[in-house]
């Protein structure tokens, strides 16, 4: 290799050589694709889109011209839709720079940045989201800033081409822009008059300007909630209207959302029924009289899952298909701000109108019991009205801590079940904590009410508040309780002898969380191989046993421990073991079920086997 051919070769290869510039080529049915199905929930974000367009040209030119004229007609008709804005308009310049970029914004353009907060649109999609229900788009326009300029009419197909032409003055004689759609096949449904109508109305209906279709019109301002009404009452009859017309519910009651700081204004409507904290509320979100959004779910905190919101903001910033919030400090704000509208109403009532507070808590307490585990004051404001479920009744905790020095709970449903007939009987209050926070709010209690003691009722607790019968008794029922305690063993439980009320009660199982745990552990290690027993025994713990208290009151308890039989008196403690299970309603164990077939089975032979010998 020559010299001259190395020193080729070498610039050729080194790292320094320019490199031609390549730009991105885009298939424009691709992008519509995705538009349709992955960007946008439905194609009739298509009208969003061009009320959008026509309201920031008019916002655009009024910025510059304040008197100019503000209106936005839209007509329908045989799979074509014609929308004329009074708009700023544009020349052929800008058509090329704009309508034929895709992501490029008209908002960026030179001359519009005085008015940018003004605008809806950020991202430069525009038009391009019509293809998702049109082949073709005309747009015949003229500007305003260059009024010399001739009217120029751009039109572009599905297919990614598209041409620009000037037109004679008389083709368009003042300023402004019209879109003229035509149909894909199968998407005329979308460009039909009452669709149309439909959408504008839904889309539109607090846009500032006088939005048209045909000779409907679309906007209805001033807003609900900031009209002037003659008196409260018509105000809540007319916003309950508006809540009917949108929700498709009558709210419990209206709760009034303004935040100057973020620009928001709107209402908080109550729902008439529970509902489920995980269900994810829908609110109504409008970005500049646009509506955004049906389905902000982020707008309120998790807590305030019993109202619908409706709103109008000029703060909050939309993601990129203008369906949704984006999670941003000012959301999180604005967030907060309205969490503490809806506390503030809450407080109110408690303060000023017990009788509607005590509707809404019949309905919605769970909600608020959500609020106050996180909110010490709203849970002093409410401990007069939040209901418990209670040994003496629903009660709150105000008046159940008034009449119990010690505020006993259970953490399950399953455990205040098994007790909660035994300890009203011997004058333990006792709280059911086993619903959705209310063990929490019940261990809150001491921090909102110095001086209350509360602790976890268990089963050592309720066995020390029954009454133990006389020694001699117990001594002379010694082979009775034996064999008792002999045919439960197998299943983890004790037997104990107790005398308590009700007196109907002949037996009382008794157990913790941490003796299921333990019951649960020794029947995985039952089941499992020789690696999983060897590690489930490592973990088997001192827990205390089950117990069945049997009640020496009782005449049927007396009557079996008078029986002589050791299989009979198994049995009848088989079946005093099963009865108190299903009393307790706790789920049956496998073995439990085993025990409860047998223990009815044989009874029954006990019961048929004198009447086949008198035979």
């Amino acid at each position: 290799m020559d010299s001259q051919t190395s020193q080729s070769s070498q610039a050729s290869q080194s790292p320094h050589t320019p490199q031609t510039p390549h730009t991105f080529q885009v298939d424009l049915r691709g992008l519509v694709d995705l538009l349709s199905h992955h960007l946008y929930s439905s194609p009739k974000v298509y009208l969003r889109e061009l009320l959008q367009n026509a309201v920031d040209a008019i916002t655009a030119r009024r910025a510059g011209e304040p008197d100019a004229p503000a209106r936005v007609l839209l007509s329908a008709a045989d799979g074509t839709l014609r929308v004329e804005d009074s708009g700023i308009g544009l020349t052929e310049a800008d058509v090329h720079a704009l309508l034929a970029t895709i992501g490029r914004s008209s908002k960026r353009a030179d001359g519009l940045r005085e008015a940018r907060s003004q605008f809806l649109g950020q991202f430069g999609i525009g038009l391009l989201a019509c293809f998702v229900v049109a082949e073709r788009i005309r747009v015949v326009s003229r500007s305003a800033r260059t009024p010399d300029a001739p009217p120029v009419e751009w039109t572009a197909r599905d297919d990614g081409s598209y041409t620009v032409r000037t037109l004679p003055q008389a083709e368009r004689p003042d300023p402004g822009t019209t879109v003229y759609l035509t149909a894909r096949p199968g998407a005329a449904e979308w460009l039909a008059p009452e669709r149309v109508l439909t959408l504008a109305r839904d889309f539109g209906s607090l846009l500032p300007y006088d939005v048209r279709v045909g000779e409907e019109q679309v906007t209805d301002l001033p807003a609900p909630w900031d009209r002037a009404y003659p008196s409260p009452a018509t105000r809540r009859v007319a916003l309950a209207r508006h809540c009917h017309e949108l929700f498709g519910f009558t709210p419990l009651d209206t709760i009034d959302l303004s935040v100057p700081l973020a620009g928001i204004r709107g209402v908080a409507y109550v729902l008439p029924s529970a509902v489920s904290p995980a269900q994810r509320a829908g609110h109504r979100v409008h970005l500049k009289g646009m509506l955004l959004t049906e389905r902000a779910e982020q707008l309120l905190p998790d807590w305030a899952f019993f109202v619908r919101c409706v709103l109008d903001t000029d703060s909050l910033r939309p993601t990129a298909s203008r369906e949704a919030l984006y999670e941003d400090e000012t959301l999180a704000a604005v967030r907060e701000a309205l969490g503490e509208r809806i506390r503030s109403w809450l407080t109110s009532l408690a303060a000023g109108d017990p009788e509607r507070l005590a509707a809404f808590l019949s309905v919605h307490h769970l909600g608020v019991k959500s609020l106050a585990r996180h909110d010490r004051e709203m849970l002093r404001t409410m401990l007069p009205w939040l209901p418990f479920e209670t040994t003496d009744g629903r009660l709150s905790l105000e008046e159940f801590a008034q009449r119990h020095p010690v505020v006993h709970f259970t953490r399950t449903v399953e455990e205040y079940r098994q007790v909660a007939p035994i300890a009203s009987a011997q004058g333990v209050g006792v709280i059911n904590g086993g619903y959705t926070y209310d063990s929490e709010l019940v261990e809150a209690l001491p921090s909102v009410r110095p001086g209350t003691v509360v602790a976890e009722l268990d089963a050592d607790t309720v066995t020390a508040h029954l009454d133990s019968v006389d020694a001699s008794v117990e001594l002379a029922l010694s082979s009775f309780l034996a064999a008792a305690r002999a045919k439960l063993d197998p299943l983890g439980c004790d037997v104990v002898l107790r005398a308590f009320h009700p007196l109907s009660v002949p037996a009382l199982h008794l157990d913790d969380r941490t003796t299921r745990h333990e019951q649960a552990r020794a029947e995985a290690e039952e089941q499992a191989d020789e690696l999983w027993a060897g590690i489930l025994g490592s973990l088997r713990g001192s827990t205390p046993r089950a117990r069945l208290v049997l009640n020496h009151l009782n005449p049927l308890v007396r009557r079996i421990s008078a029986l002589s039989d050791p299989e009979l008196i198994g049995t009848a403690t088989e079946s005093l073991y099963g009865q108190a299970l299903l009393m307790a309603q706790r789920p049956l164990r496998p073995a439990d079920s085993a025990l409860l077939n047998r223990a009815f089975i044989t009874l029954l032979e006990w019961a048929t086997h004198g009447e086949d010998e008198g035979r």
